[in-house]
């Protein structure tokens, strides 16, 4: 039996189904092929299993890089309840558990590794990668998506993932092949998650995040005490539904969580402040029923999966495209239809100031952080650890990160750094000329709320997506069924 007919075989015994969908088999055969890859598909079409079905058919160790705890929790459970040899190694994974998966990675006895960008550069971790390097097929990069987004603010380890490749590489003495996987990315986070990731003539699957069973509508508020009015009546006719909440301040889901409660809903607020076993019991309860629905930070949905989630509702404009589609995605995942809604401020913003107060706040922090890059970037020796700077300064590793995407800084291993030229007052100039590239971004947004044609265009053109056919609209949006679009 050759290795396509025992994948084949391997995967109806394990998933249970006769074949694959869509370009899974043809990501599989690639990777199998000890390929670069890149791979754009929609929440809900089988992303792991691309990376998982591999790497058991193989001997030898798959790294995998994900950003969140439940994320990689959830994957790794489903693989052992397969009885298949799978880890993950956390800061909320007990000392004892640890040590227990770091000597069954020394024996040899895991196929898949799960790590976050953190834990794969921590000491106790990467020294054993490096030493089993020869052992590595290959690296996958999960909701590759973050690389892009959260690698030049809060999370700067993504960014040096591709040096962790020519690392392993060095060591292992061979090519260590990378696949990239995510559900939403524009053009420009293409671009970027390319380039950090070293992609050598990747093949690329790339398919719409469209999907037909969302319905998008967006109800514009003109005091904010209609904002609480629209959801009450939103919630009134979906009694008992499934669905989430999205608000973009930790505080704002305290407070809506606490009024739903007060009117006698079923909820609770979730985000990263919470300590991690309530964030993984509100998982529990929302998954299983017990908590129809929750209000949420975008902290909350990668990873945690519950089929027959009716609605969607965002209190306040995300930030940007992707991140919207990727947050609506989490909806209707049985393909049954799924109502979406995005609440927005009249145009003005003076009648209801929510969403101008919000933008000026995170314009405000933009601004802050750029200037203390500034005062850092400003101070660094032309080479050194990044360890230290971390530890000098309070964003060192952020403004390490910075100039690395500004084409300034060169990762000379994972843990060191040399300034490719002399820092000026350019960079800063540069800094700013990227924050304002952001800002474009959200301004989409902005846009989105008022846009007369069919939303789900709006956002597959936002996403650098082309339409259908140029008359292409879903259908479904609010904007489709007012005008009778098809």
């Amino acid at each position: 039996m050759d290795e396509w007919q025992r994948a084949r075989s391997l995967f109806q015994t394990l998933w249970g189904y006769d074949g694959f969908r869509g370009p899974q088999g043809d990501i599989i055969q690639t990777i199998l092929q000890g390929r670069d890859l890149w791979a754009l598909l929609p929440t809900g079409t089988g992303k792991s299993l691309c990376f998982q079905l591999p790497a058991l058919l193989r001997s030898g160790l798959t790294v995998v890089v994900s950003p969140l705890v439940s994320l990689m929790d959830r994957q790794v459970a489903d693989l052992r309840a397969k009885g298949l040899p799978a880890a993950t190694l956390h800061s909320e994974v007990p000392r004892s558990q640890q040590k227990e998966v770091l000597d069954r990675l020394e024996r040899g006895q895991l196929r898949l590794l799960y790590l976050s960008p953190e834990t794969l550069f921590s000491q106790r971790v990467w020294s054993r990668l490096l030493r089993l390097a020869p052992q590595i097929q290959g690296l996958a990069i999960d909701e590759a998506h973050c690389l892009a987004q959260w690698g030049e603010t809060f999370r700067p380890a993504y960014r040096r993932l591709g040096i962790a490749r020519q690392t392993l590489e060095a060591a292992a003495q061979k090519p260590i092949p990378i696949a990239a996987f995510t559900a939403t990315a524009t053009p420009t986070d293409r671009s970027i998650i390319a380039q950090v990731l070293g992609l050598r003539n990747p093949a690329r699957f790339e398919q719409s995040p469209y999907r037909a069973n969302l319905r998008l509508q967006v109800q514009r508020c003109w005091v904010p005490a209609q904002r609480q009015w629209r959801l009450r009546r939103w919630l009134r006719d979906r009694p008992g539904q499934g669905g989430l909440i999205f608000a973009r301040s930790r505080q704002t889901c305290e407070d809506l969580a606490r009024n739903l409660r007060d009117r006698g809903h079923q909820t609770a607020a979730y985000h990263a402040g919470l300590p991690p076993p309530d964030r993984r019991r509100l998982e529990a309860q929302w998954v299983g029923g017990e908590l129809p629905f929750l209000v949420c930070t975008s902290a909350f949905g990668m990873g945690i999966d519950r089929p027959d989630v009716r609605w969607i509702v965002h209190w306040h404009r995300p930030l940007i495209p992707a991140e919207y589609v990727q947050e609506i995605g989490r909806a209707g995942r049985d393909g049954q239809p799924a109502d979406i809604l995005l609440l927005v401020s009249e145009p003005t913003g003076w009648l209801d100031s929510t969403d101008r107060r919000l933008d000026r706040h995170f314009q405000q922090q933009t601004r802050q952080q750029i200037q203390n890059l500034g005062l850092v970037a400003r101070r660094l020796p032309q080479e050194g650890a990044i360890a230290e700077i971390a530890d000098q300064f309070a964003e060192g590793a952020i403004a390490l990160s910075w100039l690395h995407a500004l084409g300034q800084l060169d990762w000379l291993d994972p843990f060191h750094y040399k300034l490719s030229g002399q820092l000026s007052g350019q960079w800063s100039a540069a800094i700013a000329r990227q924050a304002r590239m952001g800002r474009s971004v959200e301004l989409s947004m902005r846009r989105y709320g008022g846009d007369r044609g069919c939303r789900w265009r709006f956002l597959l053109q936002a996403l650098g997506l082309p339409p259908k056919s140029a008359n292409w609209r879903c259908g479904q949006c609010d904007r489709c069924r007012h005008t009778g679009q098809r």
